[in-house]
């Protein structure tokens, strides 16, 4: 694949303030090149506003690029404003009916395509327990990992039928984590049989499905025998996601600019060593500087170190391949129409209608 920075660019996925595209955002967009970009609340005002920011990146990408916002319903729900309120999983889960979750996920794909996105960080993968039941809540659908299979496997087929890739999170699982990895890094001191039974079930049953892993912000001393965040561990990415449980997808780390990986050094550290433990991409998801700083930061580990250099050519080629075999990500809807907007609102409420009204 010859260009170093070239390979670096397919590594990155980066956010960024503001609702259109600045002389400066052209400027990185066209010189970093990046594997994708990822939107929030704060960038999306309206339909047409929001499709033509992500239409305009793209032109300047030689690559197709990911087009990336978080969209689970509920309490993550960037479009609520500008489409409609789609629900939390845990209340889609309570109504128990398959057909149900799989509508969930159409409806929440068609609202992302239909703006533009061809990536939805989501289905949310962890147990809904009782230690992070205050940092969770319902983004989580249930404490059996068997009932939270069956609603990420039918909520990624309804991503799937509008065209758009799904992401399981948060691995190895935040169920037992009584902080919030925005903020610190959770320490799950919770034993290997356990977590492989119950947290990491989803990732083994559905290993096949998901397009993309997201890997969290927290340490698992009893596996590890350290506190080093699992987003930079060799052992949990390489190990036992890749090794152990046979996952083939993308492996993508969580948002690097959280204090659950700062807590382990600086963020040029955090995005070389994700890359060195086996990530495909990492994620920046606001500031400008820190977007540069690991760009340049892993360019020139790459340069003082052959083997990581043969590391990132290896996930930029990943990445690369993954991005001709999925035709959806070479396909660009056109403007989003009034009439569209109008049905989708439309099936979006009378959704929300069919689910029990005594939910949170």
């Amino acid at each position: 694949m010859g260009d170093l920075r070239r390979q670096v660019g397919q590594v990155l996925i980066f956010g960024f303030e503001g609702t259109e595209l600045s002389a400066r955002l052209r400027t990185a967009i066209a010189i970093l090149q990046p594997g994708g970009i990822i939107l929030f609340a704060r960038n999306i005002v309206e339909p047409r506003q929001t499709w033509e920011l992500l239409k305009e990146s793209q032109v300047l990408a030689s690559a197709p690029m990911f087009r990336c916002v978080d969209m689970e319903g509920g309490t993550v729900d960037r479009l609520k404003a500008v489409i409609a309120p789609a629900p939390a999983a845990a209340d889609v889960f309570a109504a128990g009916k398959k057909k149900l979750f799989r509508e969930h996920g159409r409806l929440i794909g068609e609202e992302c395509r239909l703006l533009g996105f061809n990536v939805d960080f989501a289905p949310v993968l962890d147990l809904g327990l009782a230690p992070s039941r205050s940092v969770l809540s319902s983004r989580t659908v249930s404490s059996d990992p068997k009932e939270t299979v069956t609603y990420a496997k039918e909520f990624l087929k309804g991503l799937g039928d509008a065209r758009v890739l799904g992401c399981g999170k948060h691995f190895p699982g935040l169920g037992e984590a009584n902080l919030d990895s925005h903020h610190e890094l959770p320490s799950i001191s919770k034993k290997w049989r356990r977590l492989w039974n119950e947290d990491l079930y989803p990732y083994r049953k559905l290993r096949q499905e998901l397009p993309f892993v997201m890997v969290a912000h927290a340490a698992y001393p009893e596996v590890t025998g350290e506190c080093t965040p699992s987003s930079i561990s060799q052992k949990w990415i390489s190990g036992i996601l890749r090794k152990k449980i046979g996952y083939r997808g993308l492996i993508v780390s969580d948002d690097l600019e959280m204090g659950g990986v700062l807590a382990a050094g600086s963020i040029e550290h955090a995005a070389v060593e994700t890359l060195r433990a086996g990530a495909d991409i990492f994620l920046v998801c606001h500031n400008e500087e820190h977007v540069w700083a690991t760009y340049r930061a892993v360019i020139q580990e790459a340069e003082r170190d052959h083997k990581f250099a043969a590391l990132v050519e290896r996930a930029a080629r990943r990445v690369l391949d993954f991005k001709k075999r999925h035709k959806a990500l070479r396909r660009s809807p056109g403007a989003p129409s009034e009439r569209a907007l109008r049905r989708l609102r439309s099936e979006m409420a009378a959704f929300n209608a069919r689910l029990p009204e005594d939910r949170a």
